[in-house]
């Protein structure tokens, strides 16, 4: 039973443009394992009232206290704090990220995520202050302990990308029916404004901030810069300190001589073809596409063009 639940596992990390579900489960097993923990302490006396996960993942106010756990600026994103708060986020993450990663590849869907979650967190430790003196009458909160948690910013950067992206893409909402994406992502906006003076004005705070990177990240990415380019390297390169090493040899035969200049020219044209055949698409034509994306919407894209952007997606 163990070693088929380990292997489901790392079969979903393992399928291209999966990186919503592997986020989901990342999120899943945060929530269980500190759950478990939270159990375990509840029979220490000493440790009672201690809400583990806020107090170890949760992203303190204080400078004094996230100086000491820095760590707490990634953490955050990934721990809930309670069944309710993580299955409303993973169920909008979900059904977004399934879109995008459809569309323009699971890595995209990541980099959305981690830049809502640090956006957000930007937000809360230099903004929110401020706004939590305003809010309380200009009273002291130096001593304001809160830590916050949640994914709500990345997975609303993810909302607000995909809406950004695709705003006229339709989905069918249980007693609405058919309904406009961009009008999804425009509700959750006005919710966080109505309620960002409310009790939780520092978590809403934090959505705003998902918000807008999830809008800026895709309209820099249709001017053809990557925002979360430096997310993919970071990611790689801890995934390349883990890969297994290889004990085979490679041995290389002599090369053969050089072809005529028009069997080169052949193999160039064959080459040619089969990527075209394929489906690939050179960058002027991914820019291309993503400009008609934003004038048109992605309905407008023809069945050759999106199998482009789906191909360019996976490179």
């Amino acid at each position: 039973m163990q070693g088929g639940f380990l292997d489901d596992l790392k079969n979903a990390f393992n399928k291209p443009n999966n990186a919503h579900i592997q986020l989901i489960i990342i999120n899943v097993v945060v929530f269980v394992l500190f759950g478990i923990i939270q159990v375990i302490i509840s029979f220490t006396p000493s440790l009672q009232g201690m809400d583990v996960q806020r107090e170890w993942l949760g992203l303190p106010l204080q400078p004094s206290e996230f100086i000491v756990k820095p760590w707490t600026f990634i953490t955050y994103m990934f721990a809930h704090d309670g069944f309710l708060h993580i299955i409303f986020n993973m169920l909008w993450l979900y059904w977004f990220g399934r879109i995008l990663a459809e569309y323009m590849g699971g890595a995209k869907v990541v980099n959305l995520y981690v830049l809502g979650g640090l956006a957000g967190a930007l937000l809360y430790v230099t903004v929110f202050p401020s706004m939590l003196s305003l809010l309380s009458g200009g009273a002291d909160v130096s001593n304001f302990s809160g830590n916050m948690v949640g994914a709500s910013a990345g997975v609303l950067a993810v909302v607000f990308g995909t809406a950004t992206l695709m705003p006229n893409y339709t989905v069918y909402l249980l007693f609405l029916g058919p309904v406009k994406i961009k009008y999804i992502a425009l509700f959750s906006l006005i919710m966080v404004i109505l309620k960002i003076d409310g009790s939780n004005s520092g978590g809403e705070l934090a959505h705003l901030g998902g918000i807008i990177i999830g809008y800026v990240y895709i309209k820099q990415l249709q001017n053809g810069l990557d925002l979360g380019r430096w997310i993919q390297s970071t990611l790689s390169f801890f995934g390349r300190l883990f890969e297994p090493r290889s004990n085979i040899k490679v041995t290389y035969k002599k090369e053969r001589p050089a072809a005529s200049s028009g069997s080169a020219r052949r193999a160039k044209t064959r080459s040619s073809a089969k990527q075209t055949a394929s489906g690939d698409a050179s960058q002027d034509e991914i820019d291309a596409i993503l400009d008609k994306i934003s004038e048109k919407g992605y309905e407008s894209l023809s069945k050759e063009e999106k199998q482009k952007l789906f191909n360019a997606s996976k490179r």
